[in-house]
Order: C-alpha cells, then sequence, then structure tokens
C-alpha cells in the first residue's frame, strides 16, 4: 500500500471515530418511567407560586387526586374559594331578566382566538346562543360537586341553576356533526357533566353520533387535525367517565375505544402530539389494563419526548414554557407514574359566609 493511501486510510479512519464518538456523546441512556415524572413534578412544584391560578388549580386537583398528598389542598382549597364566590355570582345573575343572554355573548367575546382552531370555535360557539355560558356554568357546577361544594350551605339557591340548565335543550349542540368535528373533546366532557349533575343522561344518543361521525372506516380522509379531533374526543369519553381521575371507569364499558387505540397505534403516535397520546395511555390505566403493551409503547414514546435539559416534554415545536405545558407535563406525570389507586375529591371544608 502506498504511503498516499495509507493516510488516506487514517484519515477515513479518524474521521470514522470522531463521528461514532459525537454519536455516543449525544446518546442518552433512557431514564426509567417513574424517575422522569419525579423529574417533571420536581420542575412544576418549585415553579408552581410563579403560574396563574387556573394552571395551580389543574396541577394540584391532578396530583392529589394521583397521590392524596395533602400538601396539594391549599390550592384547591384556594380554587373552591373563588369557585364558590363566581357561582354565587351566577345563580343570583339567573334570576335577572337578560342575564343569559349577555353572559353569552361574553363567553362569546372572550374566547380565544389566537389560532385557527379557535377561531373556528368561536364562531362555532357564536351560532349556539346560550350554548357557550350553559356549557361553562355546568364545568364550574361539576366542579362544585366534585369538591363537596354543591349545597346549599356553600352555594345558597343552587338549585336555580340547576333547574336553568335542565331548561336547556343540549342535545342538537351535543350530537351536531359540525360541532363534533371541532369540539369532540369538550362534547364528551359536557355530556357527562350532564349526568353528573343529574341534569341530562345523554350519553347514549353522543356517543352514537361521535361513532358515526367518526368511523374507522373515514380514518382515510381525515386531515390531521381531523384525526387529532377524533382520538381526542375518544380519550375524554374515557377521562370524563372517571370524573376526572378520581376513579376507574366501569369494565367494558369503552371496549370498543380502547381496541382502537391498540389497533391504531402506530398512526396515534405518527399523527397526534403529547398531550393526546398520553391521555390514550391514561384511558388503559384508568380501565384497568396497566399490563396491556400498548401502554408500555406509549410510556416508551414519552420518554423519548422527555427534554432532560428543561425537565419537562417539551411542545411538539420544541416550545418549554411551564405555563403552557402544564396540561402536558401533569399528564407526563400520571401516565409514568400511576399509582395503585386513585384518590377523589379532594371534598373541601371551607368556611360558610
Amino acid at each position: 500500500m502506498s504511503r498516499f493511501a495509507r493516510r488516506s486510510s487514517l484519515l477515513w479512519l479518524w474521521i470514522l471515530a470522531l463521528l461514532v464518538g459525537c454519536a455516543l456523546e449525544g446518546r442518552t441512556t433512557a431514564l426509567p418511567p417513574a424517575e422522569v415524572a419525579a423529574e417533571i413534578r420536581a420542575t412544576y412544584e418549585q415553579a408552581l407560586p410563579t403560574l396563574p391560578a387556573g394552571k395551580q388549580r389543574h396541577y394540584a386537583q391532578r396530583l392529589y387526586r394521583l397521590t392524596g398528598d395533602d400538601r396539594y389542598l391549599p390550592l384547591n382549597r384556594a380554587y373552591g374559594k373563588r369557585l364558590v364566590l363566581a357561582l354565587r355570582q351566577e345563580i343570583d345573575g339567573l334570576a335577572e331578566p337578560g342575564y343569559v343572554a349577555r353572559r353569552a355573548r361574553e363567553k362569546v367575546a372572550d374566547y380565544p382566538s389566537r389560532s385557527p382552531k379557535q377561531r373556528r370555535r368561536k364562531r362555532m360557539l357564536g351560532e349556539w346562543g346560550e350554548i357557550g355560558y350553559a356549557k361553562s356554568l355546568a364545568f364550574r357546577l361539576v366542579q362544585a360537586s366534585y369538591h363537596g361544594l354543591l349545597d346549599e350551605q356553600h352555594l345558597p339557591g343552587y338549585r336555580r341553576a340547576l333547574a336553568y340548565l335542565e331548561g336547556v335543550d343540549f342535545r342538537p349542540f351535543l350530537t351536531d356533526p359540525g360541532v363534533m368535528e371541532i369540539y369532540a373533546a369538550q362534547v364528551a366532557n359536557l355530556v357527562y357533566y350532564l349526568h353528573h349533575l343529574g341534569v341530562a343522561d345523554l350519553r347514549e344518543p353522543v356517543i352514537a353520533a361521535f361513532r358515526h361521525h367518526y368511523p374507522p372506516a373515514r380514518d382515510g380522509e381525515l386531515s390531521r387535525a381531523s384525526y387529532r379531533n377524533k382520538i381526542y374526543g375518544m380519550t375524554h369519553l374515557v377521562i370524563a367517565a372517571s370524573d376526572y381521575y378520581q376513579r376507574r371507569v366501569p369494565d367494558g364499558e369503552f371496549d370498543w375505544i380502547l381496541a382502537y387505540f391498540a389497533s391504531h397505534l402506530d398512526r396515534i403516535l405518527a399523527d397526534t402530539k403529547e398531550d393526546i397520546y398520553t391521555e390514550v395511555g391514561i384511558g388503559f390505566l384508568l380501565a384497568g389494563r396497566e399490563d396491556h403493551p400498548a401502554v408500555q409503547r406509549l410510556r416508551d414514546a414519552l420518554v423519548r419526548a422527555y427534554d432532560s435539559r428543561a425537565k419537562m416534554v417539551p411542545s411538539e415545536r420544541g416550545g418549554t414554557d411551564l405555563s403552557r405545558g402544564e396540561h402536558r407535563n401533569v399528564l407526563a406525570i400520571m401516565l409514568l407514574d400511576w399509582p395503585g389507586r386513585l384518590h377523589p375529591g379532594p371534598l373541601l371544608e371551607l368556611p360558610v359566609q
């Protein structure tokens, strides 16, 4: 071999070694799921006092239901106090002529419109009159019920609010294909809120309408946005049925959803985002299917998405803003470190004024 050939061979060996070394340097050993969850939790609990009140409520409510740890009670109590004050105003307002129409207009006006999806939803809600207000009121009443506050002691006259909801015809809205196409998760939530409150049981017709609008045979023609809306709606049927992580769902009730998730997991991982596919995994857990192979695949995907520098799961565009990422990351904690039992409530003991 000539001197030039030997030098060329050595050069290529050096370049190859350099490339391998760089690859090895960039490779990190994946942490166990529970350790990733612990790191995310540490990040958020350090930042929690700086987050908006709504984000604090969302996080503390879910971590209490996951752990039963009393240290999350102060933030839940603070939310309970705000909730009671807001609902007392709504209950009083319902006695005023024109109050509902005004509040419905305010709800639509206040709806965010940064993204095309938000603008479509804002237009849609504007077409449904008082539904935007009724939906918000149902959410608050359910939250009061979850926390043991839906009674005359804490909310004098609360039955006026329930009577108002009973007079609203929700069925056309909840079964409308145009609503379902851009609002499936919120439809799932609302139908279970109404059932929980004893206002109306529309679960059967709404689920039938969902399955008619989104049959598996349509999957091939769905855009990514529509497919995400479909999967998100399916996850929320399961989550809302659990009263938002307070209890497991009845055995067999959502087998059709879990079977779909299992058989379409490749596309779910490819075409949805971390918030959505994490809820897919939580759906299996709420149904008691912790040993299902899909759960491990989803946990693995979430661990791969984890940013070990930011100590959180970033957005699909790489964003690491803690406030915007709270929903995604509290879900990640739940999927990666699911407990043996869930804790309802918390039932709040608030001073009566």
